[in-house]
């Protein structure tokens, strides 16, 4: 067998993958024409303008980030929406036998209004959250999709008051113009302990968590329209954000799909949308403690940054 030749094409693919890389966060950035890689967005006049009782599914990821999924499961329980049927979609892999328990515990509490939906990947792809995003987003049957992260909750009186906001919209992509953030975490702080017993519901203790204004749909904010969901999926054919990975890819199809759909979002009032920030990230796996230790720094200078209102938000 030929060793040597195997990792001469190992080290081309990833050069080529990183030139690939460059050449989609340039092009996201407005260099290029969207209709170059998405020439099918349904325009307003063809999105249906639904009213009534609406539908809404939420998408989300978990790779040993059961601490924080619990958060927004539980808010589910707690708060469930009165006026809105919300599916609510977990991407996770059966490796993680933690994640598996907790969707286990969940899945078997009947909630008014919520219907609870897993969906197993293998490792690889759930490691580029693309590809989650990308099979929900083309089979969703909602008049909605919320495309979030496991850190974000819905607390009381948010999703009836989405419900409210969403009647008779047409808008490709929606985010709420605050969200609650706390700090960044430490893995030690109370906050993130809760749970970590077994699988319950939990309650959040709010008195961390202040107000912060937003500017555009970020990676936990995009609200998206069911009908331009359907045609247009999640970063569909931009080919590497469809390809599977051996270790958890930074999200910058966040801000590929904002171009794809030719727009930053509508801000919208939302009251009880609260986001868990956390400094040490489970699910970079794979990385050597020295970069583990240099994404610690980045992060924390970055938010540093934020809370001092010196960056425009989160980088997405």
């Amino acid at each position: 067998m030929d060793h040597a030749g195997e990792r001469g094409g190992g080290l081309h693919k990833r050069r080529f993958g990183a030139l690939e890389l460059l050449f989609l966060r340039f092009a996201a950035g407005g260099a290029v024409p969207a209709g170059w890689f998405l020439a099918d967005l349904p325009s307003a006049s063809e999105r249906a303008a639904r009213t009534g009782r609406l539908s809404l599914e939420v998408v989300s990821h978990c790779w040993r980030y059961t601490h924080l999924l619990v958060y927004q499961l539980s808010s589910l329980v707690q708060h469930p929406p009165q006026s809105l049927d919300v599916t609510m979609t977990v991407f996770y892999c059966v490796e993680d036998e933690e994640t598996v328990e907790l969707l286990d515990h969940f899945g078997a509490l009947e909630v008014p209004g919520v219907t609870w939906n897993w969906k197993a990947l293998t490792r690889q792809e759930l490691f580029r959250r693309g590809i989650g995003r990308n099979i929900a987003a083309l089979e969703t049957q909602a008049d909605w999709i919320w495309f979030t992260d496991c850190d974000l909750m819905f607390q009381e009186g948010c999703l009836d008051a989405l419900a409210d906001r969403l009647q008779g919209r047409t808008e490709a992509l929606l985010f709420p113009r605050e969200e609650r953030c706390t700090s960044l975490l430490e893995s030690s702080d109370p906050l993130l302990q809760v749970g970590k017993d077994g699988p319950r519901v939990v309650e959040l203790e709010t008195d961390k968590f202040t107000v912060r204004e937003r500017t555009r749909a970020t990676g936990p904010l995009q609200i998206t329209h069911g009908d331009v969901a359907r045609a247009a999926g999640y970063c569909r054919d931009l080919g590497l954000y469809q390809q599977p990975s051996e270790t958890w890819c930074k999200a910058y199809e966040d801000r590929a799909f904002r171009w794809l759909l030719r727009t930053q979002g509508t801000p919208i009032e939302l009251p009880g949308v609260y986001r868990l920030r956390h400094a040490e990230k489970g699910r970079y796996t794979g990385s050597t403690s020295a970069l583990a230790w240099l994404r610690g720094v980045i992060r924390r200078l970055t938010s540093w940054f934020d809370e001092r209102g010196l960056r425009g938000g989160r980088a997405e």
